[in-house]
């Protein structure tokens, strides 16, 4: 790796850090959290703030990512095809089984643990999930499908990186353990599929196919989530198929 300019390395750190994070944050929880001192925060945040990629908060003095990353944000988005390409197959899942459909891409600067973020998204009005997080939205791996996937037909994840941490149990089915993620990740593989059972919340239901380009590595996955009643309603195996046959019908045209 070249060299890399110090103020523009903090700069950035900051950004990311504030988007992992979610939510707005002062400037002692920021210099705790990213073992900086107050003052250089202080002054990257001002310069940060004076170029709109963070706003302050003028009530609780906290800062929080700003409307230029969002317009940057948005360009990036105009300009690649990735959404236009696989709208057609997704829609289509979409439309013949009125759930949730997700596709997400895996997230290895994590600070925590390996997160998927959500690229894509197809859904209703009418479809009501007590999780449903809006396109740019992270969640963890090892407790959705998705990221089983991501994890399973990966190429160089950091696993080093994380393996030292705990997994955070979010129900009673989520894996709580490496050794049991990788056993699962070895399933995964074989069957090319993912199912989340109430992992991440109890009464959700997620099934993940992985999106691979030509060498088989995957580059994104789709998912079909629903409440748990109405995704095991009617032949459960015929969704698993579905799903796999899209992931397969968009890895085509990758």
């Amino acid at each position: 790796m070249g060299q890399t300019i110090g103020a523009v390395d903090r700069a950035l750190d900051i950004i990311i850090y504030l988007y992992h994070a979610g939510e707005e944050k002062g400037i002692s929880e920021i210099s705790r959290d990213m073992g900086m001192h107050k003052s250089t925060i202080h002054r990257n945040l001002i310069t940060l703030e004076n170029k709109g990629f963070v706003y302050q908060n003028s009530i609780t003095g906290r800062y929080w990512l700003g409307m230029k990353l969002f317009a940057i944000g948005k360009s990036v988005e105009d300009k690649l095809s990735f959404a236009q390409a696989i709208k057609p197959y997704t829609k289509r899942l979409h439309d013949e089984f009125k759930e949730v459909v997700n596709v997400s891409i895996l997230d290895k600067d994590a600070p925590d643990t390996l997160h998927t973020i959500i690229v894509h998204k197809e859904e209703s009005d009418t479809q009501v999930l007590t999780v449903n997080p809006k396109i740019g939205s992270s969640s963890d791996c090892h407790c959705s499908s998705v990221g089983k996937c991501l994890l399973a037909f990966g190429k160089d994840i950091p696993y080093d990186k994380y393996t030292d941490k705990p997994l955070k149990k979010y129900t009673e089915n989520t894996i709580d353990t490496w050794d049991k993620l990788f056993e699962c990740l070895d399933e995964v593989r074989e069957n090319g599929y993912a199912v989340d059972e109430s992992e991440l919340e109890m009464g959700l239901t997620c099934i993940g196919a992985p999106i691979l380009d030509k060498n088989g590595v995957a580059i994104a996955a789709v998912s079909l989530s629903g409440p748990s009643n109405r995704m095991h309603e009617g032949d459960f195996e015929y969704k698993i198929r579905r799903v796999k046959e899209i992931a397969q019908q968009i890895s085509k045209q990758f």
